[in-house]
C-alpha cells in the first residue's frame, strides 16, 4: 500500500491511475476506509456517493461535483458500479443530470453525456445487500472507451430522449424509453424542483432528472471485458 503516500496527488498519467486502480483490487471497503481515516456508514441509503468518494481518495481525483471528468487532465470519467457474485451490474449507472431548459441548438457531440461516458475507469464493487458494507471487495478495473456501435446507441437514445424534453414532453418519460440510456427523476426529495418546459411550450416546474445507463449496457461491457 505504498501508493498511500500520494493519497491526495492527481495521477499524471493514464498508466499511474490505472495502475493505482489495479493497486486497490482484492481490498474490502473497511480496510480503505480505516488506512483513509473516513467514517464507515452503516449503509449507502443516505450515502450514495461513499463507496465513490472513498476511491476518488486514492486515485487522487479532483473534480468533486464539477461538471467535468473526475481526472480532466486525462479525460477519464470515474464509475463504480455494484455488481453481483456472477460480476453483474446490481443497479443502474448515473451519468450526469439532464438539462431540462435551454437546449436550443445542443447536440450529441456537444453533450455532457458524450463527454462523461468519452472514457471510463469503471471499478466494479461487491454490491449484494448480505455482504456488510466494510466487507465488500473491489474488483479488477477496466479502462474503457465506447465502440463505434456503443456511441451509436447511446446517441439514439440520448437523442430520442432530448427531443422529448424539448418538445415538452419530459413528463411523459418514463424508464422504459432508450434501449441502453434512460432518463429518470434525481433529487433528494419530491419538493427539490426545477424549471421545465410544458407541452403547450409554458414553463413548468418538474422533478430534476438524470441520465442512467441501463444494466443491460454496463452488464454486456462488464461481460465482454472480463469474459464472465
Amino acid at each position: 500500500m505504498a501508493f498511500l503516500t500520494s493519497l491526495s496527488l492527481p495521477p499524471k498519467t493514464e498508466q499511474q491511475l490505472f495502475e493505482r486502480a489495479q493497486a486497490l483490487s482484492g481490498f474490502n471497503l473497511g480496510e480503505l476506509a480505516v488506512r483513509a481515516q473516513v467514517p464507515i456508514p452503516n449503509d449507502l441509503k443516505r450515502d450514495k456517493g461513499w463507496v465513490g468518494m472513498l476511491l476518488e481518495l486514492y486515485l487522487g481525483a479532483m473534480a468533486g461535483s464539477k461538471p467535468e471528468q473526475d481526472f480532466p487532465e486525462l479525460g477519464i470519467e470515474l464509475k463504480t458500479i455494484p455488481v453481483d457474485t456472477t460480476g453483474k451490474p446490481l443497479e443502474t449507472t448515473f451519468v450526469c443530470v439532464a438539462p431540462l431548459t435551454g437546449n436550443c441548438g445542443v447536440t450529441w457531440e456537444s453533450s455532457h453525456v458524450r463527454h462523461k461516458l468519452a472514457r471510463v475507469l469503471w471499478i466494479p464493487v461487491e454490491g449484494e445487500r448480505q455482504i456488510p458494507l466494510s466487507q465488500r471487495r473491489i474488483g479488477s478495473p477496466l479502462l474503457w472507451q465506447p465502440s463505434q456501435q456503443e456511441e451509436e446507441l447511446l446517441r439514439c437514445d440520448w437523442e430520442e430522449l432530448m427531443d422529448m424534453i424539448v418538445l415538452g414532453q419530459v413528463e411523459r418519460i418514463t424508464a422504459r424509453h432508450g434501449e441502453v440510456l434512460q432518463l429518470r427523476p434525481k433529487a433528494a426529495n419530491s419538493r427539490a424542483l426545477t424549471e421545465a418546459i410544458g407541452e403547450q411550450g409554458q414553463p413548468i416546474l418538474t422533478l430534476p432528472r438524470g441520465f442512467y445507463l441501463k444494466k443491460n449496457f454496463t452488464g454486456a461491457l462488464l461481460a465482454r471485458h472480463f469474459t464472465i
